[in-house]
């Protein structure tokens, strides 16, 4: 339990503030990164990164606005999780501490990298299920809206896909000792990645479907895929379940060398 409490549970009025707040707080850090990834590699770099586009289709009029006005909402139902992770952490119902050597310093990635493949399995198999026909009409359709992506899709989801992605982070601090700053660092990543993989420009270099690392990572070309053709590439950080489960395209190394030779 922490020593000072962040918000006072009691007080239904800093509740709500603290909610309004971590929502607006959510949404701008969404608006700056997707914002920032705009500006860069469809203004700044435009011409240069042209090649990389990995979709040749045209986006329709307005289709960032509605892509916006959900992530709005959106990130209001994840802040409603990060009141939720704050109140368990004041409880004392969450693992999260705040000493760094309380499990040493080595601890700390393997507890980042452990989250992360916890959220990738509860990813994969939920997309996956939210794929099914009637499933997809009520939970998924809106993301998939975004036929052709851009770094504004990264958050635009229907509320009940919304809820269903809140539920990680609270889950997985229930049972998985993290650090305070490996849970903010997870919530960053989180952010990040999924504007890399709706970028629709491939941003990662030649050859790096085959490095060691690269392979098993997620970009914009794996994702791009995703959204043209429905059944495959379901993965959300890394690439190892469409892997095992055969469920990557067969034309993704294909795709990248040409978009990034």
């Amino acid at each position: 339990m922490l020593t000072e409490q962040i918000v006072d549970f009691s007080d239904l009025s800093a509740v709500l503030a603290f909610i309004i707040s971590l929502g607006v707080i959510v949404f701008l850090r969404y608006v700056m990164v997707s914002g920032l990834f705009v500006l860069l590699f469809q203004v700044v770099y435009r011409d240069k990164f042209l090649s990389r586009k990995i979709s040749e289709k045209l986006r329709p009029e307005g289709q960032s606005w509605q892509e916006i006005k959900w992530s709005a909402l959106t990130s209001f139902i994840f802040a409603l999780s990060g009141v939720g992770i704050v109140w368990m952490w004041q409880s004392g119902y969450s693992t999260i501490y705040i000493d760094p050597y309380k499990y040493s310093i080595f601890y700390l990635p393997i507890s980042l990298f452990v989250a992360l493949f916890i959220h990738e399995t509860y990813y994969y198999w939920l997309h996956r299920w939210m794929h099914r026909p009637k499933v997809y009409r009520l939970v998924h359709k809106i993301h998939h809206d975004s036929i052709v992506t851009s770094p504004w899709t990264a958050f635009s989801f229907d509320p009940l896909e919304s809820i269903l992605q809140a539920f990680v982070v609270p889950f997985i601090i229930l049972f998985l000792p993290m650090h305070f700053s490996m849970v903010m660092l997870m919530l960053i990543i989180m952010t990040v990645s999924a504007t890399i993989n709706h970028l629709d420009i491939e941003i990662y270099p030649k050859g790096f479907e085959k490095h060691w690392l690269g392979k098993w990572l997620i970009g914009a070309t794996h994702h791009s895929q995703h959204h043209a053709k429905f059944l495959t590439n379901y993965g959300l950080y890394f690439t190892f379940w469409d892997k095992w489960m055969n469920t990557e395209s067969p034309d993704y190394e294909e795709l990248f060398r040409e978009k990034t030779s």
